[in-house]
């Protein structure tokens, strides 16, 4: 087995909080980050941390920091030299899996959701949620865990928190009611409404120990039902490190989202572009993306040498779009048409998909033929993949249109 190194001493100086799930670590790492700055003057003039894939950061300067637990120990020493005391950490499950929970021990640990992915890496899905689980098993007795009560897999993970350990817990309210959810809820957020400038909704507070009135406005800029979501869990895990509640929910209206998340290209909102990738993110951003208009398309395809499994349910999970254009994303040593094939056999909806496998010209043709009043959905193209912008493709196009 691994050997698993031990965390520095000076660990204990800083207050982190880890992130973990399938989708929505990013966004949920960086509001965060974003309200412990706003709402903790020890977290204001420190600076907070953040380790996510899109980068490293203390407070809003970008740094250059090796991927490896050595690169990241000396940034995180480097930030403690200058005042940081507090860290949001996305923590990815092939991480958790090498043990790094243990390396770098974490007070409070936030689960958003866990769904198909990764299946490449872990072969199982209970691989898969035994290696997220890890940040849960590792928390002190007196760390708290925030908990998506709407996932089925949240009881698991609260049976397996050591003795003394916090649950917090949240969920927009489903149309079952409470009766519905996995879990006792701490928060819910009923009667959201999505628009383009972000999505709104009423906050309950369930547990009178959180101190909150019965009900308040909340709102993200985010674009969608997983937004509010990611910021629901962003404010109990900043609350659990020390945040007043409501200064967290004021504060979280004002929490930009990083790229590449519901990032409408145009003044217009004509086109989207999202880094969706798995098929329960695809279903959620096309749900969000007819909620805006009647006539979407969508454009996205699937990486090479990774989870060959989930093609054909991504395939699934774009069939509510107006029409589907499967193309070329990262395919690695695979051939890009056997990708877009196996994708496109899982399609079920009234549209037929078409195979582009050029994403220029993807984009091109579904931004030019669109129709009036129509949404262009540009999926899955992250920061990790072979170089190339879809949001500077599609400004390129519309400039030309």
């Amino acid at each position: 087995m691994q050997s698993v190194p031990a965390p520095p001493a000076w660990s204990r100086d800083i207050f982190s909080v880890g992130v973990t799930g399938t989708n929505g670590k990013t966004t949920t790492a960086a509001q965060i980050a974003a309200i412990l700055e706003a709402t903790l003057p020890v977290a204001a003039s420190g600076g907070v941390f953040r380790a996510t894939t899109v980068g490293y950061f203390l407070g809003s300067r970008e740094l250059t920091v090796e991927r490896s637990y050595e690169g990241f120990i000396g940034a995180l020493g480097d930030a403690r030299q200058q005042g940081c005391r507090y860290a949001a950490l996305e923590m990815t499950s092939e991480a958790l899996a090498r043990g790094f929970a243990r390396a770098w021990p974490c007070r409070v640990a936030v689960f958003t959701n866990l769904t198909h992915d990764h299946l490449d890496a872990h072969q199982n899905p209970e691989h898969y949620l035994a290696s997220k689980a890890q940040l849960f098993v590792a928390l002190p007795e007196d760390g708290t865990a925030v908990l998506n009560a709407a996932d089925e897999t949240a009881p698991l993970l609260r049976e397996i928190l050591p003795n003394g350990v916090r649950v917090l817990s949240y969920a927009t309210m489903p149309e079952g009611g409470l009766d519905a959810l996995a879990l006792p809820p701490s928060i819910t957020v009923s009667g959201v409404t999505v628009t383009r400038e972000g999505t709104r909704g009423m906050l309950t507070a369930h547990d009178a120990m959180l101190g909150l009135p019965a009900t308040v406005p909340i709102r993200v800029r985010g674009i969608g039902v997983p937004f509010m979501e990611n910021g629901m869990a962003a404010i109990l895990g900043a609350y659990a490190a020390g945040a007043p509640l409501a200064a967290a929910i004021e504060a979280l209206a004002e929490v930009p989202v990083p790229p590449g998340r519901f990032e409408l290209v145009d003044d217009a909102g004509t086109v989207a572009v999202d880094y969706a990738h798995t098929p329960d993110a695809i279903e959620r951003t096309l749900a969000t993306a007819r909620a805006l208009a009647e006539q979407v398309t969508v454009v996205f395809g699937a990486g090479g040498d990774r989870d060959k499994a989930k093609r054909p349910l991504m395939g699934r999970a774009a069939s509510s779009a107006s029409r589907i254009v499967i193309t070329t994303d990262n395919p690695r040593s695979e051939d890009p048409r056997a990708i877009a094939e196996a994708i496109a056999a899982g399609g079920a909806g009234s549209a037929k998909p078409e195979i582009v496998l050029d994403r220029k010209e993807a984009i091109r043709r579904a931004i030019v033929e669109a129709p009036p009043g129509g949404l262009v959905l540009l999926l899955g193209k992250g920061h990790e993949k072979v170089p190339f912008s879809d949001v500077d493709v599609a400004r390129e196009v519309l400039r030309s249109r």
